[in-house]
């Protein structure tokens, strides 16, 4: 029987565990992350070697000198690629950067793939060379899709590959392709490294050696991620730290419409997004997404109400539904929300009852945004406010009626910006009436105002008193 002892000389692999939500680094494992306080989120993994040289000098000295330029010099915008999918180019800032990494996600058949495979046969037929990499189906898979999408006779180059020494060997002879896909990075492995595809270690390397090909070869290089349980990019947070731009593709799978959101992106704003619907022939675009998320409001009904909601530079026009259900003395009430934020809710109903004299502790309320849309607008508390204020009383908000206004605990009513766009959006679909804070600026643009300095007054109105 043979013992392995340790040599002086021997290089000493060294533990480490890294955080799956924040990406630091622990030299030991711990139940909690010191740096996010999350739980149960340190994963072993392969650390360096620490060698007795390393151990001996640093990294001043014996590197290449790098140049430096200044902040001040003129140098022209990165060119980018124009997709042709309006709501997709919309969602970047103008199309794909050259040299840039987007990293995509969103529930299992949302649509991603779909929506890369459109806009990867728009630029191919457009003469640009687009290489599409898949590590969960095969070639024939990704070629009858488009063939069903009618893209059949668009000039891709389809790959099922996983290897990441193999992808960039392939694509790295002669002219690198314009756009690359890759679906999905989570199969993807890389050797310089041991691991199963998915961990933490390989996510990381595989990613960094492809990111590194797009800055080095002028690409654009777009990974296809998970999404966990919870709706977030599976694998270490890290990931979303090392790609240029982030893309959330949301939307319920019962439902007709997609929203693609950009959450981050370094040659852009995170402000915009594109809205598509699924049909048939593959996802649509939509250009006018208000129609999507109103119904026929042809009567007056208690508790719904119109809100202008606005993602970027694009107003939308959404439908507030609340319900209030009476309950028998010592029950307790419950709370749902669907599209919007449950603790804003609970303030809501803390400011109607301590500042208007409300009671909604004996009560269940329901809050639903039609259509599945989800709203993180804070002028939504107005609208969110005459909902339940409605569905309470019993007293319907006039049909062509829209509101919009932030509260404040105080139970003041402060105005919002572009609340003249707003109101132009209002118009163009029929609006004739908004309810707004009493110092809201913008232009009626042909809507007649009514403003409230405080949610007490603007109770007052709606219970006619």
């Amino acid at each position: 029987m043979f013992l392995l002892r340790y040599k002086p000389g021997m290089a000493k692999p060294q533990k480490r565990y890294v955080c799956q939500s924040c990406g630091s680094v622990s030299h030991r494992w711990q139940g909690q992350c010191g740096d996010c306080s999350a739980w149960n989120t340190l994963v072993e993994d392969a650390g360096a070697v620490v060698t007795p040289f390393q151990a001996r000098h640093n990294l001043q000295g014996g590197g290449r000198t790098i140049l430096l330029s200044g902040l001040d010099t003129d140098v022209p915008l990165p060119p980018r690629l124009m997709t042709g999918i309006a709501e997709l180019d919309r969602a970047l800032g103008g199309g794909f950067v050259e040299g840039s990494a987007t990293l995509i996600g969103g529930d299992p058949g949302i649509g991603k793939s779909t929506l890369l495979l459109q806009a990867a046969a728009k630029l191919a037929l457009a003469g640009r060379s687009v290489a599409y990499v898949s590590g969960e189906e095969a070639a024939d898979q990704v070629r009858l899709r488009a063939r069903r999408l009618g893209l059949g006779a668009a000039p891709v180059q389809l790959a099922s590959a996983t290897s990441v020494r193999d992808i960039l060997t392939t694509v790295g002879q002669g002219t690198a392709p314009a756009l690359l896909i890759i679906d999905s990075i989570q199969t993807m492995h890389s050797d310089l490294i041991e691991g199963a595809p998915g961990t933490v270690s390989q996510v990381r390397a595989a990613s960094g050696e492809l990111i590194r090909f797009a800055k080095e070869r002028g690409a654009a290089v777009v990974l296809v991620g998970h999404v966990t349980k919870d709706g977030a990019i599976a694998g270490p947070r890290v990931l979303e730290h090392m790609v240029d731009t982030v893309l959330a593709f949301e939307g319920e799978r019962s439902h007709q419409y997609r929203i693609l959101r950009a959450t981050k992106n370094r040659f852009g704003g995170t402000d915009e997004i594109g809205v598509f619907a699924m049909e048939m022939g593959g996802l649509a675009e939509v250009s006018n997404p208000s129609s999507l998320f109103l119904i026929s409001r042809d009567e007056s009904v208690t508790g719904t109400v119109v809100f202008p909601a606005l993602e970027g530079t694009r107003p939308v026009l959404v439908e507030v539904q609340a319900l209030t259900v009476r309950l028998a003395s010592g029950a307790t009430p419950r709370r749902a929300v669907v599209g919007w934020d449950s603790g804003r809710l609970a303030m809501i109903l803390a400011v109607l009852e301590a500042r208007c004299g409300l009671s909604f502790s004996s009560a269940e309320v329901y809050l639903n945004i039609a259509g599945g849309y989800r709203v993180q607008d804070p002028a939504a508390d107005l609208a969110v406010a005459a909902a339940l204020v409605s569905a309470l009383s019993e007293r319907p908000v006039p049909a062509d009626a829209v509101a919009f206004g932030e509260i404040a605990l105080s139970g003041e009513v402060r105005p919002v910006a572009h609340g003249a766009l707003r109101l132009k959006e209002s118009a163009k679909l029929g609006f004739g009436r908004a309810l707004t804070p009493a110092k809201q600026s913008g232009e009626g643009a042909g809507v007649q105002l009514a403003g409230f300095a405080n949610l007490g007054r603007f109770v007052d109105h709606m219970l006619g008193r």
